[in-house]
């Protein structure tokens, strides 16, 4: 080869690895902004686009409050996301701004996803909401209920009236707790076995877990009141039982996969770690402090968050314990809003979306804002929507994790909504600001 032909070649080096450079910065700048997602114009969709800016002024105001470390909140309306934005810190101490890709542990909003995992069963004809849980779990065959002693210092057992059933495990019915509720005498119960809340690693299984709260007294009769708890961690074990799966693999192969929830899972691979919003406590003096690789223990409430990197956990909690991005819970929740289809890819029946979005516990009320609850979701009724002056349309469903993650959909507007953020404690003002800013935008550009 001559000179002439050797520098050539150079140069068509240098221009293969700057093109591969570019491509790979492409695409991970199309990762970090979520470009995937259906975008729309403001304006179109009946949004004011300088009303929605007080949307990013509100992260940003709770960022310089230091109420979060930072966040990511999204609105659509008919299916076109039409309002991204971030604000913050994903690390303060390493610098690293908050992106729409970042990924983010949503604790309790893992309960919608494992309910339509279990409704898919439903469809499949292999379950029925009637099926008692101990056909699936045979430790709960003989459960006991906790009651007050004559003394009103201890508690005695009393048999349980009926079997528990899946309806009762889907809508908060069963009386299996938390032990963050610190219901009297059966809280410590729980803290004394060991069960896990799902917050934390566990090199136990679902199984191991579910047991130990098969052994522990229910704090009411089943079907008698609304009482949150491991209701879903054991929904998650039943889905095992009759699928022959582990809950992480029937949530990809038949949720994840066909909507492209590519970042929703529960054990976050390596090659994602960078993306992991860190986990913030407010301390006493009101800064914020990075949660590291110990357990957190405030009050009743036990958490960790290292709990998705670690590749030994084997607790897949279908109550708490997945991690996902603002937009890949925006298409669970149009899937939702589009009676159980995303693209052409059908994940449920439209009846069913209808019932699981309906209020299924009769004159039985739950938490103020929601009053009505469905399978796996909080429904809004006439009556929550007045006493909570909630701007959203009646009937819309959502929920909400402990670390400042809520989301809703709202059929009636049309409209999907999410926010992302990662602090214990949170400060509910700022989701309660943030509904507000989404429907004085809609409402003005009526």
């Amino acid at each position: 080869m001559n000179l002439k032909e050797e520098a050539s070649g150079r140069r068509w080096g240098l221009r293969q690895r700057l093109l591969a450079a570019t491509l790979a910065f492409m695409f991970l700048a199309l990762v970090a902004r979520g470009d995937d997602l259906p975008r729309g114009d403001a304006k179109a969709q009946s949004f004011s686009p300088e009303k929605l800016e007080r949307i990013p002024a509100l992260l940003k105001e709770a960022v310089e409050k230091k109420q979060i470390a930072g966040g990511v909140a999204l609105v659509a309306r008919r299916g076109k996301v039409i309002h991204v934005s971030t604000a913050g810190m994903q690390d303060i101490g390493n610098k690293v701004p908050m992106g729409e890709g970042a990924i983010f542990r949503i604790a309790s909003m893992s309960k919608p996803i494992t309910s339509v995992a279990v409704m898919q069963l439903v469809e499949d004809g292999k379950l029925r909401l009637t099926d008692t849980l101990s056909t699936y779990v045979p430790e709960f065959k003989d459960m006991k209920v906790a009651v007050p002693a004559p003394d009103g210092q201890s508690f005695v057992t009393v048999k349980a009236e009926r079997e528990i059933t899946i309806h009762d495990l889907l809508t908060h019915t069963s009386g299996i707790t938390y032990r963050i509720m610190s219901k009297p005498h059966v809280g410590k119960l729980y803290e004394e076995a060991g069960v896990c809340d799902g917050l934390v690693e566990s090199r136990e299984s679902l199984a191991d877990n579910v047991r130990k709260i098969a052994r522990l007294p229910l704090v009411c009769q089943p079907g008698s009141a609304w009482e949150y708890g491991l209701n879903t961690d054991v929904l998650g074990q039943v889905v095992e039982v009759v699928s022959g799966k582990s809950l992480e693999e029937f949530m990809r192969q038949r949720i994840f996969n066909p909507l492209g929830m590519n970042d929703t899972c529960f054990n976050l691979p390596k090659d994602k770690h960078a993306r992991l919003a860190s986990l913030y406590t407010i301390l006493p003096d009101k800064s914020l402090s990075k949660v590291g690789e110990t357990v957190v223990t405030t009050g009743p409430f036990v958490y960790s968050g290292t709990v998705p990197t670690r590749v030994d956990n084997q607790y897949f909690s279908g109550g708490a314990g997945l991690v996902s991005t603002a937009g890949d819970y925006f298409r669970f929740g149009q899937m939702m809003l589009n009676g159980g289809e995303l693209n052409g890819m059908r994940v449920l029946k439209a009846e069913t979306v209808a019932a699981m979005t309906r209020n299924q516990l009769g004159s039985l009320r739950i938490m103020p804002g929601a009053s009505q609850m469905g399978y796996g979701f909080g429904v809004l009724s006439a009556e929550g929507k007045q006493s909570q002056s909630d701007p959203s349309g009646v009937g819309t469903f959502g929920w909400g994790g402990a670390y400042g993650t809520i989301f809703w959909v709202d059929p009636e507007n049309e409209v999907v909504a999410v926010l992302m953020a990662q602090v214990f404690p949170q400060d509910f003002t700022l989701s309660v600001e943030f509904k507000k800013a989404v429907y004085a935008a809609l409402t003005a550009a009526k």
